[in-house]
């Protein structure tokens, strides 16, 4: 049989990986996984667009570059908590907690740097750190008792809520020297353009040479790779639409430098997932505990990075908001924070089943709610039209993670 009729794409040489013949192969290859129910962030990605459309059509100043400015700089702290939502789906599970582990870790930024008056690096690393063993005792609890993780976090989102205004004590508010570094860095810092420039660059470069690394060491080993040619066409598009981005942006301030560690955070966690042993794993143990723990991957050690993980980024993300609101409080964390970091991750194409989605879930699914909330407030709608939006948004992603995920099964039986 040919490889064409056993469904496989043949592994090209190197002069035909260059040539047209190699990107029309990729491009079958795609069209066959799309096909086949693996349809990626391609829905999400259209829902950006159309919602940006609409809200462009029923207020001009919703695309402007400073409406965009702020749409970006206003997804970094709730878009970092939602990352380590995805992190913890990915195996199958949920923390209902992360909104108050974020409200604690800004409280306890507030209170050792204002009143305390520790070093800001040494308040930051406590609250972090606070983060971190708050994940630790879920995993802890979750491996040891096997209590599911949905009750563990919910009663973690009561207690951790309490103690946040334990520690906050009488005051209920501290505000944060707007002097200080961290609420210069969430306020404040730009890329001048030539920097975002310069960035954008660098950053396409470097995902250039990876792709073209992989699919070298995949050729050797006689796997299906993509073409050079697919990689430069990827390489090139993505350079255009990132510059033109920031062409754009940079009519107003430009693009935020807390906006771009969360993008970085976003690129470490999707490398971490792809390209480590401990990614590969968590998958395995998204897609099934039985089998990974049969292939020998110790799955309480997955079960137990993944949480610490999860309440780490909480805890970064709550320092964010607190930074950028220039307080902590005793609404910190609360309100919708939590729900929207869960339903960004959703959003974005985490699935609740386990195993499918990537880092870049939180990046796309948090730009879908900060574009419905940003979009509502322009039209000056009352908040209650964006929680139903927002919930009917979350509907239709999780439909589609269904249907494609039965379309996928389908396909397997086929």
């Amino acid at each position: 049989m040919t490889a064409r009729e056993t469904g496989t794409l043949p592994t090209l040489p190197d002069d035909r990986m260059l040539s047209a013949e190699g990107l029309r192969s990729s491009f079958a290859l795609l069209v066959a996984r799309v096909r086949g129910g693996d349809l990626g962030s391609l829905p999400v990605a259209a829902g950006l667009v159309v919602i940006w459309a609409i809200f462009q059509i029923l207020n001009p100043i919703f695309l402007s570059a400073e409406n965009l400015v702020n749409l970006t700089m206003q997804c970094a702290a709730i878009g970092t908590i939602a990352l380590g939502v995805v992190l913890v789906l990915l195996v199958g599970e949920i923390d209902l907690s992360v909104g108050s582990v974020s409200g604690l870790a800004s409280a306890v930024l507030a209170v050792t740097f204002v009143q305390l008056r520790w070093n800001l690096a040494l308040a930051l690393l406590g609250a972090i750190a606070i983060g971190c063993l708050v994940g630790l005792l879920y995993g802890y609890l979750y491996n040891r008792f096997g209590v599911p993780s949905f009750v563990i976090t919910l009663a973690g989102l009561l207690g951790f809520l309490g103690l946040q205004l334990w520690v906050l004590g009488s005051a209920g508010s501290i505000n944060i020297p707007e002097s200080s570094w961290i609420v210069v860095f969430a306020r404040q810092l730009y890329l001048p353009p030539w920097a975002s420039y310069v960035v954008i660059a660098l950053g396409v470069g470097f995902y250039a040479w990876m792709r073209v690394r992989r699919a070298r060491r995949r050729a050797r080993a006689n796997l299906a790779s993509q073409s050079f040619a697919e990689i430069a066409v990827r390489a090139g598009v993505l350079l255009v639409v990132l510059l033109a981005i920031a062409w754009y942006l940079n009519f107003d301030r430009g693009i935020g430098v807390m906006f771009l560690f969360f993008v970085a955070l976003v690129i470490v966690a999707n490398a971490a997932l792809t390209r480590t042993r401990w990614g590969r794993a968590v998958y395995a143990v998204g897609g099934s505990v039985e089998a990974a723990r049969r292939a020998g991957i110790r799955v309480d050690r997955i079960y137990l990075s993944v949480f610490a993980l999860c309440s780490t980024l909480a805890a970064t993300g709550g320092i964010l908001a607190a930074a950028r609101l220039g307080a902590a409080n005793q609404s910190s964390g609360g309100g919708d924070v939590n729900l929207n970091a869960i339903a960004a991750a959703v959003i974005g194409g985490a699935s609740l089943f386990g195993g499918r989605g990537t880092a870049f879930a939180a990046l796309l699914g948090i730009l879908v709610i900060q574009s419905i909330s940003s979009g509502l407030t322009l039209l000056t709608l009352d908040s209650s039209v964006q929680f139903m939006v927002t919930g009917v948004v979350l509907v239709l992603a999780v439909i589609v993670d269904s249907l494609s995920r039965r379309k996928r099964a389908a396909s397997g039986r086929a």
